[in-house]
């Protein structure tokens, strides 16, 4: 397989160390046997005991945010360094809720994966279109335009994972049909082709982050460009592993 398939929950504002724990260790032997590589994503709190939780499985442990400098008075942030030390793999980049509410850029959103790539972080940078912006008929032009700036400077893009996240699916219940999310992904990965390299492109493990649950996985997973899920809700229960199964 050219691609291996990629399940990531995100946690978002939610769980405690305590109830993240037990989540982790009832998920566990249900996802021990999986075909494809399994993150979860906590709020930077969580990360130690989590790590802790994780031990011993094959559920790695990622971010849902990363600073761009090293160290220095940047309040409230989380730098690359203080994530390595707990193993963290994985780093959520420009999340929708990160724009809309904090202010993310695809300028900050460079920094923080080229930050991410430097210390060996796979950044997993988030893309997609509001209702408005596909209503408008310019979600090409909306994703042309995250695509390049947010990947500036990358010198192989294969060590980026790509999560496609219409807006407009994210905590509404609604989610893109397999036609649309595959035809969308499909644009994303000829898009990185012509910004770096068809070959590259093809390497490139792109995610869809649109509420992706139990009931859905199967049909969405079978497209060919959708090489796994960045899952919001279904990553808080045990549905998560279902998802995580989803070949089986």
């Amino acid at each position: 397989m050219l691609r291996k398939p990629f399940i990531a929950g995100n946690w978002k504002m939610n769980m405690t160390a305590e109830s993240g724990a037990k989540l982790i260790k009832e998920l566990a032997p249900l996802v021990k046997d999986a075909n494809c590589n399994v993150a979860l994503c906590v709020p930077a709190i969580l990360i130690p005991a989590m790590t802790q939780a994780a031990k011993g499985t094959n559920i790695a442990i990622g971010a849902e945010n990363v600073h761009w400098a090293d160290k220095g008075a940047y309040t409230g942030e989380i730098s690359c360094e203080q994530l390595k030390e707990y193993g963290v793999k994985y780093a959520i980049i420009g999340h929708s809720e990160r724009r809309q509410y904090f202010g993310e850029t695809d300028e900050s959103v460079n920094m923080r994966t080229l930050a991410a790539l430097k210390n060996g972080i796979t950044p997993i940078v988030c893309v997609g279109e509001t209702l408005s912006e596909r209503e408008g008929g310019i979600t090409e032009k909306v994703l042309d335009k995250q695509l390049a700036e947010g990947l500036k400077g990358v010198e192989n893009v294969a060590d980026v994972v790509i999560a496609y996240e219409p807006v407009w699916a994210i905590g509404t219940g609604k989610t893109a049909t397999d036609e649309q999310a595959q035809e969308t992904i499909a644009y994303i990965r000829k898009k990185i082709g012509q910004l770096f390299c068809p070959k590259c492109a093809e390497k490139v493990i792109i995610q869809y982050g649109g509420s992706m649950n139990a009931a859905n996985c199967k049909g969405l997973m079978a497209q060919s460009d959708i090489d796994g899920g960045l899952i919001g809700g279904a990553s808080l229960k045990l549905d998560f592993a279902t998802i995580v199964n989803f070949d089986k």
